[in-house]
């Protein structure tokens, strides 16, 4: 309450009780009358004066609420702008580990390409060095990023036998000069033979993991005397394990007695690049 409003009102009441003390001809009735009007006055004031003080005391709390709560909201619009510039840091670390990914994904495919690309060479520079033999008792084929070149036990050896035939060696030389020069292509040499178990008494070999392991072997010499490099051709025999052919009659028999020679791209680079991830 504005105070300006109280300072007449008492100085009208400071007045009414002088003009009694100084003429001593007002009359009871009037004194009275003054009196009364002075105390009611008075009681106004400290009416006035206790809801200003409530209303002070109000826009004070009102006050203290705004602030607090300007303060509390400074302190989300912080903390909002903090979580903000953590997200914008963390999605330029995801942009760039992502843009790095896509760069090794992008090599990753370009070497695949180069890969499928050298298979389909090889698979023609071997098909063209050994046209001319039996279809039957020699194929090429790709399968799962390989070359596959399957020989059959009629071209390469008589039953039982380690020995190459002739015809066998012909085709194996040929095999071996085409693949000569050529170290980023690995060999893998798989003998594999039917279900019949070996002749007893059969010199140096037990079973059919004997049987399939000593061609691998033999042919492997003659692939390595005629040029290709040791280090990269293996043998291995899959003995009766690995049948192309349900082994119940003669040529079912005779499809799985075979030896197969993979030949794989060596994968370095690629290699590196996932040891890298």
């Amino acid at each position: 309450m504005n105070r300006s409003f109280l300072r007449p009102t008492v100085a009208f009441a400071l007045s009414a009780s002088l003009l009694v003390l100084n003429t001593g001809c007002v009359s009871q009735k009037k004194f009275t009358t003054l009196q009364s009007q002075y105390d009611e006055l008075t009681k106004s004031r400290e009416q006035l004066q206790a809801q200003k003080t409530a209303l002070e005391q109000e826009k004070a709390r009102s006050e203290d609420a705004l602030r607090s709560n300007l303060l509390n909201k400074n302190q989300q619009v912080n903390q909002l702008n903090d979580n903000l510039s953590g997200a914008q840091q963390a999605n330029t670390r995801l942009s760039a580990d992502l843009r790095s990914k896509e760069e090794r994904i992008a090599e990753m495919q370009r070497i695949l390409d180069q890969k499928d690309a050298a298979v389909k060479a090889l698979r023609q520079k071997v098909g063209d060095a050994l046209l001319g033999f039996n279809a039957q008792d020699l194929t090429v084929n790709v399968k799962n990023g390989k070359v596959y070149v399957s020989l059959s036990e009629q071209l390469l050896f008589k039953s039982g036998s380690t020995k190459v035939d002739p015809k066998g060696q012909e085709a194996l030389k040929k095999l071996a000069t085409a693949l000569q020069g050529n170290q980023d292509v690995n060999v893998l040499v798989e003998g594999h033979t039917d279900n019949v178990p070996i002749t007893k008494g059969t010199l140096g070999m037990k079973d059919n993991w004997d049987l399939s392991v000593l061609r691998a072997t033999e042919i492997t010499r003659i692939l390595t005397d005629s040029g290709l490099s040791p280090a990269q051709v293996t043998p291995s025999g899959r003995s009766q394990y690995v049948p192309v052919a349900a082994n119940t009659t003669p040529a079912e028999k005779s499809l799985n007695r075979r030896t197969e020679i993979i030949l794989t791209p060596k994968l370095d680079e690629l290699f590196q690049i996932l040891e890298a991830n």
